[in-house]
């Protein structure tokens, strides 16, 4: 008795054990847990759709086989989240994101089940942080849909964190202008202003401008044109405006052209 007494007392039990400990346990194998996504998203595997004033479609292309981790009954489905990682010898290989349907049986997958959304981002933000490669441009996507959970600011520091691969850093651009949140567009305009950036990602952040709503990007796109100072930058921002067809851009090459 006395020595069942002293386990317990010396053991945390595995409910009480947060989802980074349990994952950071597993050295070789799957882990993989659930969240619940924001409002508005559904989807089926990596085909995620977001609803709201339009509904908008995109397609992340992890894996050859979309089947791999997860089956599927509907075409768009409201959650959760499904997180798969691949560790080998304690190192994190690979990292997958799914919408919905079911987990395909799986002996050997160590199962987190459903995960807090602040835990989520933690988890996920550690690996965007800490891993390279493929790895951390693959944790940024469904970092972006977790429920209840800004992560606009940090995006912002891994764009502007030049130890992070430029790879990293461009998918963090691209994903905060896909954010509908409207600070995400004043994010955008401060990373095209800082000059101090690698110029590929500032050139990302111009492009991702271009993909805001026009109300937001055609405005901050025309202020690039007229106060950035880097020509090259200058150029993207009207080849942008260019395609947009807005009023408002036409207006601005017309009186760039009778400058000349």
């Amino acid at each position: 008795m006395l020595a069942v007494v002293v386990v317990g007392a010396g053991a945390t039990p595995v409910r009480a054990q947060s989802a980074a400990t349990r994952l950071a346990a597993v050295r070789d194998g799957q882990v993989r847990f659930t969240f619940t996504l924001r409002p508005g998203v559904c989807g089926q595997g990596q085909n995620v759709w977001r609803t709201g004033v339009s509904r908008t479609r995109t397609r992340t292309t992890l894996d050859t086989d979309e089947r791999r981790d997860v089956e599927y009954d509907v075409e768009c489905d409201s959650g959760p989240g499904r997180v798969v990682i691949d560790k080998n010898e304690g190192a994190i290989t690979d990292v997958r994101f799914y919408i919905g349907g079911r987990w395909r049986a799986s002996a050997a997958a160590a199962d987190l089940g459903a995960v807090g959304a602040r835990e989520t981002s933690q988890i996920l933000l550690a690996i965007v942080q800490g891993e390279g490669g493929r790895v951390s441009e693959r944790a940024i996507f469904p970092l972006t849909l977790i429920d209840s959970v800004d992560v606009n600011g940090d995006l912002l520091r891994i764009a502007r964190n030049d130890t992070r691969p430029s790879s990293t850093r461009k998918q963090a651009v691209f994903w905060l202008g896909q954010a509908a949140e409207g600070p995400a567009t004043a994010g955008l305009t401060e990373l095209v202003g800082e000059a101090a950036l690698n110029r590929d990602v500032r050139e990302q952040a111009v492009f991702a401008l271009s993909q805001r709503p026009r109300d937001e990007g055609v405005p901050s796109l025309i202020n690039v044109v007229r106060t950035n100072r880097d020509p090259e930058i200058r150029r993207k921002a009207l080849f942008w405006l260019g395609q947009s067809g807005d009023p408002r851009a036409v207006d601005l090459i017309e009186e760039l052209l009778t400058r000349r």
